[in-house]
């Protein structure tokens, strides 16, 4: 377990102090979050923690941090509010220096990989950070060539339920050509949705691609593998990879494979399948899915279903393709919210977006935005719940 910051052991010593003074304490989130223990600064910039609601009494807490989801509290089939995502206790356990991780972050300038960090735009060669088995994952990620998810944006709350958050990404930014503003905007809306839209301006031809990379845990208990939830992805073909998680180029038919999740299919029944060459690949799911719903946001995408807490969760995207994660990776290392070990699967990332390494790949949906263009992009979580 990595050490908390000392300014954060602090923090919690001071508002434990505070207790035994008579000083009023710090109001809690309904996830148990300290507002307080997200007031810092990261390399001149101040973070915070943001709580949107609704009138179901739905509750999503956001960090300007990474432009991060830190916990959504939905309510399961017993009426009992459950947090739905993984996450850290305080900012400074996102802090790349105590965890690399994209624990609900908003990605970008690229989310998914590029090719050995390669492409080509109007003849110019264009070199990014190489993070990842070679390739350049969610913008860079190491320290000194920070992804979005490790930069703060600038906050804007709009009312009780909206929050709108802003990154300027200079030219040349990890070497991304042209200065682009991006705006992400989270919304809970009444009819349970959290709604993310994505936008973004350039003055330079350039790339993007945005998404919300939140770990859903739809029991509540991160304890509690995802591997018995039910999936649906309304996906005919999905994107093949290599032994280096990079696409091949093809698009396979899900047809009697383990990626066929047509109808709601339990998520553990093949993921430890390794005969198949696709789940060794990808260490379990992690694979972009080509969405049959042609770009259209009213059209289901997606839907996760827990049968412990009966809660479900519906997708909708404008995206052409959601990438599939299933925790492949939490390994036991990363200790969470209230202490819970994070385990192998025990999360599942649903991500809408582009297709991964697009850029190299001419025959998929362009990722391009021109000069006086604007780029969109819309993800809907759903909740609600079945008996």
């Amino acid at each position: 377990m990595k050490q908390l910051p000392i300014a954060a052991g602090l923090g919690m010593l001071l508002a434990l102090g505070a207790c035994g003074t008579g000083h009023d304490t710090a109001k809690l989130t309904k996830s148990g979050l300290n507002p307080e223990n997200f007031k810092a600064e990261y390399r001149g910039d101040s973070t915070a923690l943001y709580t949107l609601t609704n009138e179901k009494g739905t509750e999503a807490c956001i960090t300007n941090f990474g432009g991060r989801l830190v916990s959504l509290m939905v309510a399961d089939k017993n009426g009992k509010m459950q947090d739905v995502v993984l996450g850290f206790d305080s900012v400074q356990a996102y802090f790349p220096e105590n965890n690399l991780s994209d624990f609900g972050a908003s990605i970008g300038r690229y989310a998914n990989r590029i090719n050995q960090g390669q492409f080509v735009i109007d003849g110019d060669t264009i070199q990014l950070p190489r993070n990842n088995f070679g390739h350049c994952l969610h913008g860079g990620g190491e320290l000194g060539d920070y992804g979005w998810q490790y930069r703060v944006y600038q906050a804007r709350q709009l009312n009780d339920s909206t929050l709108e958050l802003t990154m300027k990404s200079p030219d040349g930014d990890n070497k991304f050509p042209g200065n682009l503003t991006a705006v992400v905007t989270y919304t809970l809306r009444n009819d349970n949705a959290l709604d993310i839209k994505y936008s973004a301006t350039t003055d330079k031809p350039t790339i993007v691609n945005l998404t919300n990379h939140s770990y859903f845990n739809l029991s509540g208990d991160p304890s509690h593998p995802v591997t018995d939830n039910l999936l649906q992805v309304v996906a005919s073909g999905y994107t093949p990879v290599d032994s280096t998680y990079m696409t091949t180029g093809e698009i396979a038919s899900v047809e009697g494979t383990p990626f066929d999740f047509r109808t709601p299919s339990q998520l553990g029944t093949h993921i430890k399948d390794f005969s198949n060459e696709q789940i060794k690949n990808g260490n379990g799911y992690d694979h972009n899915f080509v969405l049959d719903n042609n770009c259209d946001i009213n059209t289901l995408a997606a839907s996760l279903y827990s049968p412990t807490s009966g809660i479900q969760m519906d997708v909708y995207t404008n995206e052409p393709g959601i990438q599939i994660y299933s925790g492949n990776f939490l390994d036991g290392s990363v200790t969470g919210k209230k202490g819970k070990v994070y385990q192998q699967h025990d999360a599942i990332c649903l991500e809408t977006q582009h297709y991964p390494d697009s850029p190299n790949k001419p025959q998929w949906p362009s990722i391009r935005l021109n000069p006086g263009e604007t780029y969109n992009s819309e993800c809907i979580y759903k909740f609600s719940v079945k008996q």
